[in-house]
This record gives C-alpha cells, structure tokens and sequence, in this order.
C-alpha cells in the first residue's frame, strides 16, 4: 500500500511529474557532457584550433542551469498537486469510514499536515532518486572510454560509498517512522486539551495539562536527533571517502598522461568526471527526503487501508486494490420510490473492549412514524441514533431503509434520504447560511430555519444569513437549532440525537409542531430524556443495558414503574 501510494502521488502530479523528469534528464546529461566538451576545449586551445567547442561549452552550461530552474518549478508544483491529492484521498476515507474510527482528531490532523506533505514530496524524491544515479553511471562510462584503468579506480570508491547509502536509509527510515508517530501522539494530546480549555483554566491545572501534552517531547527529539545523526555520519564518511576516490582517479590519470595514454584535455576531463562521479552529496540529500516520503506515506497507508465494518457482510466486496484513488461508502443500491420505512434485524454493537453497547436489537418504525429513544444513561439511545443513519455500522445484524441494506446505498443517496441532527452539532462553513445548506440549494436554508426555530435569531445578526459564522455568537440552544436545521434535508428520515436538549419546552414544542408540518411522511427517530417528546411520538423504543426492554406507545410503557423512572431526576 505505501509503494501504491508513492506511485499515487507521481500519478496526481500530472503533467509535472513529465516536465520534471525530461528536465532531469536534461540536466543530469548536459552536465554529464560538460566535462568532455570542457577537455575538447583544453586540447583545442592547446593546439591554437579552438573551433566551436567553447561555444558547445556554454550552450551545455546554460541548458543545465535552465534544466535545474525548470525542474524546481516542476518539483514546486507537482509536490503540491500530489499533497492536495492525498489529503482529498485521506478526508475522503476517513469520512467514508464508519465513526468513531478509533484514531485521536490531533493524530489525524498530523496526518493531513505535515505527514501528508511528506508523501507529497514523492514526486521529486522519486524522479530524483531516479535521475541522480546518472551522474555517478555516466562518469564511470565517460572514464571508461577515456581509459579503463580510470574507471577501475572510480569503481572501488563507489563500492564503498554505496554501502554507506544503504546503511543510511535503513537508521534513517526508522528515526524517520518514530519522530512521526510522536508527533501524531503529540497533536492528538494537543486537541484533547485544546478542547478542554475552558476546563483547565477554570481548575487552574494548566502547568500539569502543559507537562501532559509535552511529555512525549523526549522521544521525539530523539527521533529527531537519531535522524541528523543518520544523516552527518553519512555526510562525514562521504566527505572522506569521495576526495579519496577523486585522488586514486587523478593518481591513475596521472600516470596515463606520462605515459602517453591520454591527452591533457582528457586528464582534465577524467579530474571533472571523478569529482562528479564520487560526489553523492546529492544522492544524500534525495535519499533523506526519500525517506521522509516513504514514513509519510505509510502514515496514510494505515487510514486508505481501513476496512470499513460492512465490507465482506450482505454479499459486498472488499475495498478495492487499486491505488488510492477516492475512497467512498461503499453500495450503488438506489432507494425505492415508497418513502421511508426502517428496520433494525438483530443489532449489535460493541465497544472496544467488547462489551455489547446495542444486544441484539430488532424493530420496525413504520414510513412516516417517529419512534423516540429513551433509557438511561449508558444503554445505548445513542448508538442506536448512530446505527440508523449509518454513522455507525453494527458487528451483527443489518439495517434497512425501505428494504435496502443502509450499507448497500450509495453515498449521495445516503447523504439525500438521512438528516442528523446532534445534542452538539459542529457547524462548518463560511457563514451561517452555508452552515445551514451544507452545500445544497440556498432555497432550503430559510424554511429549515423557520422550522427549527432559529429564523428569528439569523434575523437579529448583522447580515443574516450572510453573516461569518465566526461573527455570530451563540448559546448552546442555539446552536443545536442550526444543526437541526441542517438536518432537515433528509428526505426520508430524519436522526435526531437529543437534537434539542438545550431548547426549552415551550420552544421545543414549537419545533415538534413545525416539524410535523414540515417533515411529514418523514420517518423520525429522536433521542430524548423528556416524557412529553416521548409522548407525541408515535412509538418509544425503551433500552436498558443496551437491550430493547419495550417498543411501543408512551401511554402503554407508562404503566411500567420501570419505564417511569427513566424520566426522574437523574434517570437520563
């Protein structure tokens, strides 16, 4: 999966990749020229008959030097086409997955940054890793038909040097790998506490949350440091090794124009070949961001590669083998033209530790119904919620909108029949309204804020709908009306985990019966800890430890001392 994803990378830089090596190449063979068109000169000159081989010189300097400019343009640009590339790549999974997916947001976050960038940078390190072997193979050539004895002795220091190369990538791969993983631990403590701020300022524990976060701060400076050491280690024995190879050239070199076996404008020639056939500085550095491209891509390897729960179950294949390419949801399945009827066969869902959060849960709300959810807490309401709209996949059993599979539909057809609401939404977007429409037609945004009782409120700022979503402040209830607006866009049922615990009664009330008006034949599933919610509902799913204990009217459990204490001071 890393190779596939390097190779991923080249692919999505296009065009650039192209330019980038053809300009390469280029480079790596006017430079290689350069030298014998520089002793051409040399024995020209000695001889009074110049001719063009100066003006051959400087045409084979400047192509090299524009190969050089045009390849880090081409660099530039195709690094950051393959970095946007794997980011949409990574989103795209990481949203088609199934949540919670089991991975800090920090660590992933590192993933998207830095991480990501790194593997970006693929396409110059791979080219480049490709095209800086011509340089040392073109010199060995060049010597050898200058004189086989000159290559004899390139070829000893090569040796040697090549075997410094592979012990750098192997300490440098694994520094690499760490210094990257700590830095993923360390973003991800960062979010959890940045999302606790107020909490810590509030105890006054921010000095013991600082030394939390930092506390991994040692091993990554010794990543880091393991990496520079890899690194100089190289760089000092190279340093060594290559003019010790360049000296056994110009020795050989020597004693072959005193003996007659070559001119002085091939000695000079040898002396330039040797310099640029033993000089691997340039290999180095391509290897080390090799390196760093390689860690960085097997860090998006792990989130591409998931399995979302739900593949190899209902007769679905497995995620493809290609290349990334955009990970979806996976399912084609359409939705019949009979609007929303949902039914749970046998869920579970267990947590990671493997206790069951929802044990073997079966039931049926009938099209157009709204069934509520209520229990204590800890017995499931929301993990229920999670499994109706596919947020979650259950470990056994399947649910069905209308007789399909929720995981055999396609996401556009998932996203267009399922709107969630959350007890806290995350709203995103430009301004309120876009945070409202989500993408979708704008003539939806002001009767889904009419419904949720929020019109008023978009009234009273200073643009309205058109107002920064940073510039708006909010309370709590607010802010729960925003996203139950969102959510309005389901078209045939409608999730709504304690969607409005931050309204109060009358004004819940007031959504229940715009919402009536609005969604009906909509089926509603509604988490809530209120009785009168679960009172105007048509049905109430009763958990308890994760198991159904009752499904059916208010009026009906209510007779259930049980079912009564659930609503008590606490019970929720």
């Amino acid at each position: 999966m890393t190779n596939r994803i390097l190779l991923g990378c080249v692919r999505a830089a296009g065009g650039h990749a192209v330019v980038l090596a053809v300009a390469s190449v280029t480079g790596a063979v006017a430079a290689l020229l350069i030298p014998a068109a520089i002793g051409r000169t040399v024995d020209a000159v000695l001889a009074r008959d110049p001719g063009s081989w100066i003006a051959v010189t400087a045409a084979l300097v400047v192509t090299a030097a524009l190969a050089d400019v045009l390849a880090g343009l081409a660099t530039a640009t195709g690094t950051a086409r393959a970095t946007a590339h794997l980011r949409h790549a990574l989103l795209a999974r990481i949203f088609a997955l199934p949540h919670p997916i089991g991975r800090p947001a920090g660590d992933l976050v590192s993933r998207l940054g830095a991480q990501a960038a790194d593997a970006g940078s693929a396409v110059g390190a791979t080219v480049g890793g490709l095209v800086s072997v011509l340089p040392p193979i073109g010199s060995l050539i060049a010597l050898a038909l200058i004189d086989p004895w000159l290559a004899v002795a390139l070829v000893a220091g090569l040796l040697l040097l090549t075997a410094l190369l592979r012990g750098f990538v192997v300490s440098a791969s694994e520094s690499a790998r760490g210094y990257q993983r700590v830095q993923g631990a360390i973003a991800a403590l960062l979010a959890e506490a940045m999302a606790g701020a107020r909490t810590i300022a509030s105890a006054g524990t921010a000095e013991t949350e600082i030394r939390r976060v930092l506390r991994p701060l040692p091993e990554l400076g010794t990543h880091g440091r393991g990496t520079w050491a890899a690194l100089a280690v190289a760089a000092g024995r190279t340093a060594l090794l290559a003019p010790l190879t360049q000296i056994a050239v110009v020795a050989v070199a020597g004693v072959l124009l005193a003996a007659g076996r070559i001119t002085p404008g091939e000695l000079t020639a040898a002396l330039q070949y040797a310099a640029l056939g033993a000089g691997l500085g340039a290999i180095l550095g391509t290897l080390n961001r090799l390196v760093r491209a390689r860690s960085g891509a097997a860090r998006a390897a792990e989130i591409i590669a998931e399995r979302p729960r739900g593949y190899g179950t209902l007769g679905l294949p497995d995620p493809p083998r290609a290349a990334f390419r955009f990970p979806v949801i996976p399912g084609a399945s359409r939705l019949p033209v009979v609007p929303g009827t949902l039914r749970l066969e046998g869920v579970t869902v267990r947590a990671a530790d493997g206790r069951a959060l929802l044990d073997r849960i079966t039931l049926t709300v009938p099209a157009g119904a709204t069934l509520a959810v209520v229990g204590r807490s800890g017995s499931g309401k929301s993990t229920l919620a999670a499994v109706a709209g596919r947020l979650r996949d259950p470990d056994e059993g399947t649910v069905r909108l209308d007789g399909v599979p929720l995981a055999a539909l396609a996401r556009d057809a998932l996203a267009a029949a399922v709107g969630y609401g959350f007890e806290r939404p995350a709203l995103a977007g430009r301004t309120v309204g876009d945070a409202i429409a989500m993408g979708r037609d704008p003539a939806f945004v002001a009767e889904a804020a009419r419904v949720a009782a929020i019109d008023d409120y978009v009234r009273r700022l200073p643009r309205g709908y058109d107002t920064p979503l940073a510039d708006a402040p909010m309370s709590g209830g607010e802010a729960q009306r925003l996203g139950l607006a969102r959510a309005l866009h389901g078209g045939r049922l409608l999730v709504l985990d304690d969607a409005s615990s931050s309204v109060d009664s009358v004004t819940e009330a007031r959504i229940g019966a715009a919402l009536t008006r609005h969604a009906a034949g909509v089926t509603r599933v509604v988490v809530t800890h209120r009785p009168a919610t679960a009172a105007r509902a048509d049905l109430v799913a009763w958990l308890d430890g994760g198991r159904l204990r009752g499904c059916a009217p208010h009026r009906e459990l209510w007779c259930d001392a049980g079912y009564r204490a659930v609503f008590s001071a606490g019970g929720t």
